[in-house]
């Protein structure tokens, strides 16, 4: 899905269903079969569990044995972090990093409503900006997909990055053990790394469950892949400006880089943290196929 088209088009609730059916469409074919576009009202049978609730018209559809599920049974509760920080707005046009983590963001809100799971939104920069309550209801699902829009619609490319003083903030609030999803292309200080995990420890330390979604331009970000000629790179959070020929910084700035998030890796993996590389050109299928994976693993 093209990221300029996403914000040309703009209604974030319409496409993160369009998605989300797709998606599940597909997944009849692949190991999760069997998880159907009817999971908000059934859930395979366990041997053992009583019949009481079996649904035997689905099982005389199906030849499977389904049972109903109902609105109180809120399995879940999860908290959508979006990183939205200056660095998040490159590359333009289209503000790869933040539109792709809108439209994420929104997919997931809309799959975890379907299974009367309880959402929460929180967007940050260095502070925190949109933190709404968490609840199961449509009407708050409506609500977040409706703000996801807003901030798609109206950039404010100007502000510095404070992953973890946020994420420190975020687990004192959360008071009932949670999975937190954070979207951030972790841009924070990489000097000050320390920071940022001990805000991870933080989280796990309160019994929490993590997934991060690394988001990145891969291409231009990771690779360095730009033409062999002179640029003018602007730092998008304090607007300094340098000019030079890429390949005479590409060695150094990939090691650098490699090595924070080799850290970064390493950290997490020591937490139980899931680090997912999420590449903007890669599609959102990447996306909810992590999260299907770690909910599946917390049940």
């Amino acid at each position: 899905m093209d990221l300029a088209k996403i914000r040309e088009y703009g209604n974030i609730e319409f496409l993160a269903k369009q998605m989300v059916e797709g998606f599940i469409t597909g997944l009849h074919k692949s190991p999760f079969h069997g998880f159907s576009v009817e999971f908000a009202e059934h859930r395979l049978y366990n041997t053992g569990e009583s019949t009481r609730h079996i649904d035997w018209k689905v099982y005389a559809k199906t030849d499977r044995i389904y049972t109903k599920r109902y609105e109180e049974e809120t399995n879940l509760r999860c908290h959508l972090l979006i990183d939205t920080s200056s660095s998040m707005y490159y590359p333009v046009p289209g503000y790869g990093k933040i539109t792709f983590s809108i439209m994420a963001a929104g997919a997931l809100a809309y799959m975890l409503q379907k299974q009367k799971d309880a959402v929460s939104l929180t967007t940050f920069s260095d502070k925190v900006e949109i933190q709404t309550p968490i609840k199961s209801t449509p009407t708050h699902i409506h609500k977040i997909l409706l703000d996801l829009q807003e901030l798609m619609q109206k950039p404010d490319a100007s502000k510095s990055t404070g992953v973890a003083s946020v994420i420190h903030e975020i687990a004192e609030k959360i008071h009932r053990r949670s999975l937190v999803i954070l979207f951030s292309d972790m841009f924070d200080n990489i000097t000050e790394s320390e920071k940022l995990f001990s805000a991870l420890q933080h989280l796990k330390h309160n019994m929490h469950e993590v997934l991060i979604f690394h988001v990145t331009d891969k291409k231009t970000e990771s690779d360095f892949a730009f033409e062999d000629r002179p640029y003018e790179f602007i730092d998008l959070e304090t607007n300094e400006k340098i000019k030079l020929n890429p390949a005479q910084v590409k060695d150094d700035y990939q090691k650098t880089l490699q090595g924070f998030y080799h850290d970064l890796k390493l950290r997490c993996g020591q937490y139980k943290i899931d680090f997912i590389e999420a590449d903007i050109a890669q599609g959102f299928e990447q996306i909810l196929s992590a999260y299907l994976v770690k909910r599946a693993k917390m049940r």
